[in-house]
């Protein structure tokens, strides 16, 4: 237990400084550390991390992404999501083009990412065909999947932080709250009133009352925080709440996708890096999907949640 404790007040502290310094680049290479981690821990868990043409493009792949989204180069998002500005502008106002300069020619970040990808991919593949006797399809889908999913995922806590200049930091840490918050109002819950099993073949000491308990913990709480940040409105606290509801359910169906992955691999944990925690993806596993829901309704709602 002091283990565990001692090594989550590290992951704390690290992630206090990276948000500390959101506005730097220090987020973007942080992100992108971690995407390495958990490429290679899901890799590892389909035994390829030792099939270097697999594991280094998928790695590189995943490590680019972030920093191709870093404000250095690709700038202030934050046009993008305010509602009002968005549609009372001209088109070419409201969402500019940012763009790189590589080998001279202008290109699109996004076409510079859909190109790291695809040339990853292709390298995975042929590793793929000269190896057909020692490596199974599932094996090359699965790392093909994380190679996308992680790495895009991941990037939205850039592309949520700098949807607002000024609220931005805000933004980022509800998001990740949506995951964690959940997991501690479950636990709390189900230790209190857990009775009912919701999975019990994937994760036996989920129950359906810590289940709901999460739910409505992370509502509430979204509420609250969206409430006394920018003010209450009945349509913040009710949109607020909602997206809290939602992303608390999202994020246990990432949990209990990455448990289910385990129990079928025949893991414990994904990895050791967090001694009394597991891996990084057995940390982030909610995180994967609550991120992109959030990012969603953000910029569906505006970031300021009916302002």
């Amino acid at each position: 237990m002091l283990t565990r404790i001692i090594s989550g007040a590290v992951g704390a502290a690290l992630l206090a400084v990276v948000l500390y310094f959101h506005d730097t680049l220090l987020l973007p290479i942080a992100v992108s550390a971690m995407v390495a981690v958990m490429l290679f821990e899901l890799i590892r868990a389909v035994k390829l991390h030792k099939r270097l043409a697999i594991l280094i493009p998928a790695e590189l792949c995943g490590i680019a992404v972030p920093l191709l989204y870093s404000n250095k180069f690709y700038g202030d998002q934050s046009k993008l999501f305010q509602t009002l500005d968005y549609y009372s502008e001209p088109f070419e106002t409201a969402v500019p083009e940012w763009r790189l300069n590589v080998f001279g020619v202008s290109v699109l970040p996004e076409l510079l990412v859909f190109a790291i990808t695809l040339a990853a991919a292709f390298i995975i593949f042929v590793t793929w065909l000269r190896n057909h006797k020692d490596i199974r399809y599932e094996q090359v889908f699965f790392v093909l999947a994380c190679m996308i999913l992680v790495p895009q995922a991941m990037t939205t806590m850039i592309r949520i932080e700098r949807t607002d200049s000024n609220n931005g930091l805000f933004l980022l840490i509800m998001a990740l709250c949506g995951a964690w918050i959940a997991d501690t109002g479950a636990y709390f819950t189900g230790v209190a009133i857990g009775k009912h099993k919701l999975c019990p073949e994937i994760s036996p000491k989920k129950t359906i009352e810590g289940f709901v308990g999460g739910i409505l913990t992370t509502a509430i709480a979204y509420a609250v925080a969206f409430s006394l940040y920018f003010g209450f409105t009945p349509a913040r606290a009710a949109i607020a709440f909602v997206t809290g509801a939602f992303c608390a359910v999202v994020g246990a169906i990432g949990d209990l996708s990455a448990s289910m992955v385990k129990r079928q691999i025949g893991f414990k944990d994904y990895g050791k890096i967090m001694p009394g925690h597991g891996g990084l993806m057995d940390r982030f596993d909610s995180v994967l999907f609550v991120l992109p829901t959030f990012y969603v309704f953000i910029a569906f709602f505006g970031i300021h949640m009916y302002l």
